[in-house]
């Protein structure tokens, strides 16, 4: 099993002495990934916003900004968002900065996606919300298709789009009744967030049941967990189960306050939850 952490693009910690002192210390360690998360803007209300989304997110650095900067700093260590909310960006857009980042990066980059749920994002985009499942689909589809052919045509114009997209894993976050789904149709994995191994498991043999019929390959479960690592058995232990039911990447989830506590953690995960899954 992979092991990843997150690497945080907003708030206090998204500054770029900050971001790529993290991420060097990534970089020379043994973890597979990290991982970082998106937003357009919060609305200025957000302590009473039904989602219940931090109050010290603060800025949030761009994504795919991010991962630009990322392939800059770092060598080694893959990177990835989780999620990208596709419906916030223009399909032909996004894959030709996709495109650009695995250029940049030796095509470190890892997809997540996911449909959104923001509400004052999609009203300030001018995105019906309603209409986010379909856009999704559509640009997955087409992120699929213009890297087997970069011979496009959009509004009626054939475009040639280079350079050819290196089409990364792509990991579809969500509700695992529309997101298992989807990430057989068009991806690699499923990427859940905090449910337990136990509440995992049945969904892992579902997606794998429905790759089989659809003739894919094993999909990836690629599982956001905020591991007990104040608890060093309990940590391994929780690592293990997971393991156990199947999932395949396993990214530890925590705040940090200074760049040397970040590579602490990684530490720690290097040293104590890889050890335990050998």
């Amino acid at each position: 099993m992979k092991l990843g952490l997150n690497i945080r693009n907003w708030g206090p910690t998204a500054q770029p002495d900050f971001l790529r002192r993290c991420a060097e210390a990534a970089d020379r360690s043994t973890l597979d990934a990290i991982w970082f998360n998106d937003h357009i803007g919060l609305p200025p209300t957000l302590s009473a916003n039904e989602y219940g989304i931090p109050d010290a997110m603060g800025s949030i650095i761009d994504p795919l900004a991010f991962a630009s900067f990322l392939a800059a700093v770092t060598t080694r260590v893959r990177f990835g968002t989780a999620v990208l909310v596709l419906p916030y960006r223009p399909m032909l857009v996004t894959a030709k900065l996709l495109a650009s980042i695995q250029v940049l990066s030796g095509n470190r980059f890892l997809l997540g996606i996911g449909p959104g749920y923001l509400a004052e994002e999609f009203t300030a985009l001018g995105v019906p919300r309603s209409h986010r499942g379909r856009i999704t689909d559509e640009t997955l589809a087409f992120i699929n298709a213009v890297a087997k052919d970069p011979l496009i045509e959009a509004h009626g114009q054939p475009l040639l789009l280079r350079p050819v997209l290196a089409r990364p894993p792509i990991y579809v976050g969500g509700n695992p009744d529309v997101a298992i789904p989807r990430a057989v149709r068009f991806g690699d994995g499923w990427m859940p967030v905090s449910l337990s191994p136990e509440e995992l498991a049945p969904h892992i043999v579902t997606l794998q049941q429905h790759a089989a019929r659809h003739g894919k390959h094993a999909m990836e479960v690629v599982a956001m967990k905020t591991l007990p690592l104040e608890d060093r058995n309990a940590a391994c232990d929780l690592a293990r189960r997971y393991q156990a039911v199947g999932v395949t990447h396993l990214v530890h989830t925590q705040a940090y306050a200074s760049p040397s506590e970040y590579a602490d953690v990684i530490e720690t995960v290097d040293r104590e939850i890889r050890g335990a899954l050998h």
